[in-house]
């Protein structure tokens, strides 16, 4: 099927999902949009933000064509951008092929009253705002942006090799004990991350319990070595949502730098293969599904799935450069957002010692999943103690298998010149919708203080 005009707005049949004709408007069904450009915590903040402010949440993503006219090239295909979009856990519904200067027809379309967006101005190629006709309509609600991060930040931490992002201790940032700045910052800064932490291990709500999280206390040496036993310690970070009975629990582990449709595509398999497990066991027959609803009042899926995410330093201990791309927290947040998981460690250990599993909060792993791995060069087998102890598995190749942070880095400096003159546009559109911003703020505070 083509895709509609980005200015038009669709015949009934021909809209990029269902539903295909109008629905009611409710206030209660909240619409956000943007390019969402390789995923990153702050697009999974402000579509948390928008969560909160309704029962259901629609998301739009603008096309390659759109946002290389209103703002410069894509990193990403559309096509991995709304992987991205689906796999976070408080988007409803994602509609792609979204027009760039947001549309009251098309919104209305999909019965959201309104139109969320962070607190700075996004404008078009002709420098207007993208949102003047839901601001007009008084449709438009504000949330914060997520501040220290975004895709430009990103490309500029790629095409500088900068390293100043790394993390040394998780432990000691969150305590404000590293950082930047001085002890009353960065305790302020620490008890700040440990809010967001909080925020995004919640469900899809965004407002009960969800993940659990915890960060691993072991040496450097146990964190790189696949010949150390060592047990180390778990401390929760964030108590939520423990396993239901009969579930098995999945570990998986990883960088996750620049979280993208690679990573994603092998979390959604995990729990697919878990699904065909369960099956075989008998688990979503209508005997099993009845006796999980009288006993718990609700049925749930098969498996618990628990992430580790391994160290700055280790990820540079492998990749070298100015690998990882994001900090440890900034890749947590990553996975923390992700539907697909339950759980997740901070400082991982790259190998997963039988000392470290059978200490693990949960207990020992029911299974031990690993994807193709095809960026970082191993002189070890990581995995040598769960293939002994006999939980280990594979999943299997995936069209978006390619797709690391490696792949994105590439595709960065394979075209260095139009994403250098992307940056500098930015900056100058920046400019303008500053002082947009500040008009407007003007303007509102002559209006209170009448």
């Amino acid at each position: 099927m083509p895709a509609p005009l980005e200015d038009a707005v669709p015949a009934s049949g021909q809209w990029p999902v269902d539903p295909q004709d109008d629905v009611p408007i409710s206030e209660d069904r909240i619409w956000v949009d943007g390019c969402f450009d390789f995923s990153h915590h702050g697009h999974a903040g402000a579509m948390l933000q928008a969560r909160r402010l309704g029962n259901e949440l629609y998301v739009g993503v603008h096309s390659d064509e759109a946002i290389l006219e209103n703002k410069g090239p894509t990193v990403m295909t559309l096509e991995e951008r709304v992987a991205a979009v689906q796999a976070c856990r408080w988007a409803s519904c994602c509609v792609p092929q979204a027009p760039y200067v947001t549309s009251l027809p098309w919104v209305s379309h999909y019965g959201c009253q309104y139109v969320v967006h962070g607190d700075d101005i996004t404008s078009d190629s002709n420098g207007e705002d993208c949102y003047r006709f839901v601001k007009a309509a008084g449709r438009f609600r504000v949330v914060k942006r997520t501040p220290g991060i975004s895709t430009t930040d990103l490309v500029g931490r790629m095409l500088l090799c900068t390293r100043g992002h790394f993390v040394k201790d998780v432990n000691d940032t969150l305590a404000g004990l590293e950082g930047s700045g001085n002890q009353e910052e960065r305790k302020q800064f620490g008890a700040e991350l440990m809010q967001r932490i909080q925020d995004y291990a919640t469900d899809e709500s965004g407002l009960q319990p969800g993940p659990e999280v915890w960060a691993w206390n072991g040496s450097k040496s146990a964190k790189l070595s696949n010949t150390v036993e060592e047990a180390g310690t778990f401390k929760t970070l964030v108590k939520g949502k423990p396993p239901k009975p009969g579930q098995r629990i999945v570990y998986v582990d990883g960088g996750f730098d620049l979280f993208s449709s690679g990573h994603i595509e092998f979390l959604r398999q995990v729990l697919a293969l878990e699904e065909s497990e369960g099956r075989q066991r008998g688990w979503y027959d209508a005997q099993q599904i009845e006796e999980r609803l009288q006993k718990f009042g609700e049925d749930y899926p098969p498996a618990y799935v628990v992430a580790g995410i391994h160290d700055d330093d280790v990820i540079n201990h492998w990749k070298g450069f100015n690998y990882p791309i994001m900090n440890i927290f900034e890749r947590g947040l990553c996975v923390l957002q992700c539907r697909y998981i339950h759980a997740v460690i901070f400082s991982a250990p790259f190998s997963p010692s039988q000392s470290y599993l059978e200490a693990m909060p949960l207990g020992v792993p029911d299974v031990v999943y690993h994807g193709p791995t095809t960026f970082i060069p191993l002189t070890y087998d990581p995995y040598t103690a769960p293939k002994r102890m006999g939980i280990f598995k594979e999943t299997s190749t995936h069209p978006f298998q390619h797709v690391n942070a490696g792949d994105i880095v590439r595709r960065i400096l394979k075209s260095r010149e139009a994403y250098e003159e992307r940056q500098r546009a930015k900056l100058q559109k920046g400019i303008v919708e500053d002082l947009v911003k500040s008009q407007e703020e003007c303007i509102e505070e002559k209006g209170n203080a009448r």
